[in-house]
Formats: structure tokens, C-alpha cells, sequence
């Protein structure tokens, strides 16, 4: 049969609509263009700036008005050419909930525009097409564009009945590189109602208040989810795709925080990130934010794996509004004095003294726990709009073993959505290359991990790992020096106190194992590379200082290449410049006024909790 376009009224409902040919089922039978698409002019669609999930059910309603709620399942897309504005894009699909209008990320096309091709499962209240068909619908489409750009992965995003079909068709192709995005799924819907969690007339009432959807309709969806559960039951196994689960504690279908823990279980890659407190369905809840919410988890690539270079796309406003409110109190806690030093060695208050050209590298000694690097990082942000790329740990990427002992990833998505990468040296040369802003603790977990009296103590490998590398890009290498830790905490037991302990010993080397290790072959205290729970006394805090210390450049130091002396010199130079940092900072708090929170709290309750607290004399 000729290949149709939809036209007339249901265009009208559409942005832009894809052909698709009249097989068994209708499928794409190629990625759209400009070309190959038909734009209709005068959509009633908006961005998310202005539509609500109010705006979700009027354009649902007049969808079903408009094609007569029948017809087979098809296609459309809300961009207006069919494709992303940025290149090389992965094609993200979206599969329906039980309203099957296929208009349930309304209020992320905006941004999904930005970063995906985008395409809408759009399912005719009147259809009954079997689960087999739909699958076989998916499956082809999901096929067919595979094979057109197999290097790049395809994301299936669903909720509820469309996150249940999206595994459906991830069990029955694990030779595809897919990436699931599912929003409370429904695998264990009979499982809820034979419980008696939610009266099946609750179900019905919700989603007709939402859309209007005819009961016969819902039933049939519902019975639909059952027989993805069947199969699931005894194929979930097989699904290889990376899988992110959105849950929102609200799913009226079950408990979504018992099935996440089902689904996390049993798949091989799949992540959890909880939003208690958003709405259901959470894709039309407008303080949600899905594109956020993928970054946040580094689920977005465009290739095989994730680049955290090349796929790094800096924080939003509002994404950085997000990751950083739960460190607010931080500014009030430890209210972080920052220092920087002009090219004439003066030592100003701010960031001012900081080379807005990059490539820099940021250098210095690390706090316990890593508990500087928030401050640091977002006042960059703050002050100076600077993303700092910093190197860090594999532990703030991936782990060895499933559910072991460490902080779950989630812990570490504001590091990773504030620039983060994987420290190695192919990163540090891709961030020097692209001019970057680049943050180096060369003591890394050792020195993040330090025991007691080790405050402030450089535990840095002997050979200059990255000063070469540095010249050879003429990066500006900025040493800097922070305190405030002792002011914070005091450490009763480190590792070699737990080590004598056998259950924290225990511990330690569970820890310790879970993570990908570094410097395995270095000797002396640089290699005692272990993970523990410091067991620490805090303390009523004091402040955290930073001094950045002049810049030194870099440029035209071609001796520090040919010349393995005149390297370690440098390296050597740049240590001593961070501890002349240390002790400046050590001797100047003790004349703060306001180094005790006691002393701050009347200052800011009186001058407001965001403005600036004095601090020493410089």
C-alpha cells in the first residue's frame, strides 16, 4: 500500500509528522529531514516556558477530537524538522502511557530538542492493536534506525504502560545499544491489584481526569501491562540496555519504590534516581525536569559510552540551582572565604586574580572527604560563570561490585553534573586541548583520606606527573592552599586505628574493593590507596579559606620537556608555592573576628544569609 502522510485536521495537531509505509504495522522507513517531513505551520504546540500539565490534557483531548481516536499506531515528531539542533544526536523515542496520545513530554521538548532527535508513539484511543503488533512496531522502527547509525545508542523513554513496553522490546533486542528512561514502570501490576493497593477504580479515575481516556480503553491497556508482566517475569534477565529509573514514590498503578528495587536487582546496568515528592504522572509534573535529570545521571552519550569530555554539557541555571540547593547550608556552615593573586602578587578577596583564558590548571592540597570541593567548585560558577573540570576518583563513576558498601552513585551526581571527569591522563589532555579550567588534587585518595595528623600534609607521587603535560599546552598552573578541616572535625579513628579492629578492617578492604584503584604500583604512602569511614567528632565550624596563589606560566618552557630536572623543579616549585598558601591561610584565620559560626550567625541574620562576611585583613 502507498506510503501516507498524515494531513488535514490531525497535521494540525502535529508539528511535524513522519512518513511512515503501510506494512503489517506502519513504521518510519527512514530518519526524517526537512526534506522528508511535513512542517505544518501554525501548531498549537508550546514550550515548557509556558505549558502546564493543564495544557497536556486540552492537547490530548483535541488530538483524540481531531483523528476520531482511531486509526493504527503512528509516528510523529514535535520538532519542527524531525531532528535536533545540535550534531550527531541520539534518536530518543517515546512511548506512551495508558492515554497512548504519545504527548507526555510536552513539557521537555524544548530541551530534548536541543540534545535528540525526538519521535512520539502516538497511540488512537479506539485502536486495539495487540501487544505483539506493538512490539513488532517498536522493535522495527528501533531495528531500522539502528542500522542506519549503529555507533550511536537509541533511547527509549517510557512511563508507566510505555516503560513496561520499552523493556519489552529491550529483552527481545539486546544486540541494540539502547538506553532506557523509565518513569515509575508497571512490571508488577497484577502483583499491586490482587493486594489490593489501589482499587482498580481508583486507576480508571485517575487517568480519565487526566485525559479522558474511555474505561474500555484503560482495561485494555491495563490487561495489555499484565501480559508484559508475564513475559517479563521469565525474560527481564535478558535485557542488556542501560537502564535509568526514574521513580516518584506516587505511582498509583504500585509501590514504585518496591518495584525499583525489584528492577535494580535483576538488570545488569540500571540506575535508580528517587524524586519523592514530584508528581504522578512525573513526566507532566512542570518542577520536573527530564533532560536535568538524565545530565545529572551522565545517561546522556552520543556514542558507544559516555565521553565525559566530548558529552559534557555545562549546568544550566536552573540545573545548577538544583544540584547546589542541598549545599546551601554550606555557605552559612563553613562560609568559605575566597582569595586570589593579582600578576603583581597581590592577594585580593574573590576570584578576580584568576585567568578567564584557559587552558589553567588548578593545583593544591585536599581536605578530608573530599568536603572542599563543593564550595570550590560552585564558587567559580558563581562569581566568574567558570566551569571547572575536575579530576576525579572512579568511584564518582562507577563501582566493581553491585550494591556493596560505598555511597551509591547518585551521592556524586552534583560532582559529575558540575564537570567532573574520570582522572586520567587522556582526559587531562582532551580538557587542555579544548582550553579548559582544569582542578588537580595529585594527592587523590590518599591524601583525601589522610590520617590523623596529616592536616594539610602534600602526599604527592615523586615523579611530576603533570607539569609536562601542562607545558606542553602552555597552561597556566595556579597552586592553591585550603583550610579549615581541623575547624570542622576532629579525627578520632583513621585507617590504621580501624585496621586493628578486624570488623572495620573488614570493612576497609570491602570498600577498598569496590572502587577501581589507582597507582597500584607506586610505593610508599602513595600507594596505600584505601577507602574508610572516617570516624570523626565534629565540631561547632569554624570557615573554610582559599588562596589561590600567582599564576605561574607555562608557555615557551620547552627545557621543562627536554629536561626531567628542570620538571621536578617546577613540580617541586609549585608544592612549595601551595604550602606558603597553607600557612598564609593557618596564620591569617586566627585574626578572623568571624571564624567561629557563632560570631557569623548575628552578621548574616542581620545582613542577610547571602552576603558577604568580613574576614581578615589582607
Amino acid at each position: 500500500m502507498a506510503a501516507m502522510v498524515e494531513t488535514g485536521l490531525l497535521a494540525a495537531a502535529f508539528p511535524t509528522v513522519l512518513r511512515h509505509r503501510q506494512t503489517t504495522h506502519r513504521r518510519l522507513s527512514y530518519r526524517p529531514t526537512a526534506g522528508s517531513s511535513l512542517r505544518v505551520s501554525g501548531s498549537s504546540f508550546k514550550t515548557k516556558s509556558n505549558l502546564s500539565s493543564g495544557n497536556y490534557a486540552e492537547q490530548s483531548k483535541k488530538l483524540t477530537e481531531l483523528d476520531g481516536g482511531g486509526g493504527p499506531p503512528r509516528w510523529f515528531s514535535p520538532l519542527e524538522c524531525g531532528c535536533s539542533r545540535s550534531t550527531n544526536s541520539p534518536l530518543l523515542i517515546f512511548l506512551p502511557g495508558i492515554d497512548g496520545s504519545g504527548h507526555g513530554l510536552t513539557l521537555h521538548y524544548e530541551r530534548l530538542g536541543e540534545i535528540f532527535d525526538v519521535w512520539c508513539l502516538h497511540i488512537p484511543v479506539t485502536d486495539r492493536t495487540p501487544l505483539a503488533d506493538l512490539v513488532k512496531l517498536v522493535q522495527s522502527t528501533v531495528r531500522s534506525e539502528h542500522n542506519q547509525a549503529a555507533k550511536r545508542p537509541i533511547y527509549l523513554v517510557g512511563e508507566s504502560f510505555g516503560a513496561s513496553l520499552a523493556l519489552v522490546v529491550a529483552a527481545q533486542n539486546p544486540d541494540i545499544d539502547l538506553v532506557l528512561i523509565l518513569a515509575n514502570p508497571a512490571t508488577s501490576l497484577s502483583k499491586s491489584l490482587l493486594q489490593n493497593v489501589v482499587p482498580l477504580w481508583d486507576i480508571i479515575d485517575k487517568h480519565r481526569s487526566i485525559s479522558s481516556i474511555p474505561v474500555e480503553t484503560i482495561l485494555w491497556k491495563l490487561n495489555m501491562i499484565n501480559e508484559m508482566q508475564n513475559h517479563l517475569n521469565s525474560n527481564l534477565h535478558t535485557v542488556e540496555a542501560q537502564t535509568l529509573i526514574l521513580n516518584s514514590g506516587k505511582d498509583i498503578l504500585l509501590s514504585s519504590i518496591t518495584e525499583q528495587e525489584n528492577l535494580r536487582s535483576i538488570l545488569k546496568r540500571c540506575e535508580v534516581r528517587s524524586f519523592i515528592g514530584n508528581g504522578d504522572p512525573l513526566f507532566l509534573d512542570d518542577t520536573f525536569d527530564l533532560v536535568a535529570a538524565i545530565k545529572r545521571a551522565s545517561y546522556y552519550r552520543r556514542g558507544r559510552s559516555v565521553d565525559f569530555i566530548s558529552d559534557f554539557m555545562p549546568p544550566s541555571p536552573s540545573e545548577f540551582d538544583m544540584v547546589y540547593d542541598p549545599f546551601r547550608w554550606m555557605d552559612v556552615a563553613v562560609n568559605p572565604v575566597m582569595l586570589s593573586t593579582l600578576d603583581n602578587g597581590k592577594i585580593i578577596r574573590g576570584l578576580s586574580g584568576i585567568p578567564s583564558e584557559g587552558p589553567v590548571l588548578f593545583v593544591g592540597n585536599h581536605m578530608m572527604l573530599a568536603m572542599d570541593l563543593v564550595p570550590l567548585v560552585s564558587k567559580f560558577v558563581i562569581e566568574r560563570n567558570i566551569t571547572v573540570r575536575t579530576m576525579a576518583h572512579p568511584l564518582y563513576f562507577e563501582r566493581l561490585t553491585k550494591d556493596g558498601k560505598l555511597p551509591d552513585l547518585s551521592f556524586f551526581d552534583v560532582f559529575r553534573v558540575l564537570g567532573a571527569v574520570p582522572v586520567t591522563a587522556a582526559n587531562m589532555y582532551k580538557l587542555f586541548k579544548l582550553k579548559s579550567h582544569v582542578l588537580l588534587f595529585p594527592g587523590g585518595i590518599r591524601e583525601g583520606y589522610h590520617r590523623k595528623g596529616e592536616d594539610y600534609k602534600l602526599i604527592w607521587p615523586v615523579e611530576p606527573e603533570f607539569v609536562r603535560m601542562a607545558v606542553k599546552f602552555g597552561a597556566k598552573i595556579v597552586p592553591f592552599g585550603g583550610v579549615g578541616e581541623d575547624d570542622v572535625l576532629q579525627l578520632l579513628l583513621d585507617s590504621d586505628d580501624q585496621m586493628k579492629i578486624p570488623p572495620l578492617k573488614s570493612l576497609i578492604e570491602e570498600l577498598t574493593n569496590e572502587a577501581v584503584r589507582l597507582r597500584t604500583d607506586a610505593g610508599g604512602e602513595v600507594g596505600k590507596q584505601l577507602l574508610y569511614y572516617p570516624i570523626a567528632l565534629p565540631k561547632l565550624p569554624g570557615r573554610f579559606y582559599f588562596l589561590f596563589g600567582k599564576p605561574i606560566p607555562t608557555e615557551g618552557r620547552e627545557d621543562v620537556l627536554r629536561n626531567k630536572d628542570k620538571a621536578k623543579e617546577m613540580y617541586l616549585e609549585i608544592q612549595n608555592e601551595i604550602d606558603k598558601c597553607i600557612g598564609y591561610l593557618k596564620e591569617k584565620r586566627e585574626k578572623d573576628p568571624y571564624r567561629n559560626l557563632l560570631a557569623r550567625l548575628p552578621y548574616q541574620g542581620f545582613n542577610g544569609f547571602d552576603s558577604q562576611v568580613p574576614t581578615f585583613n589582607i
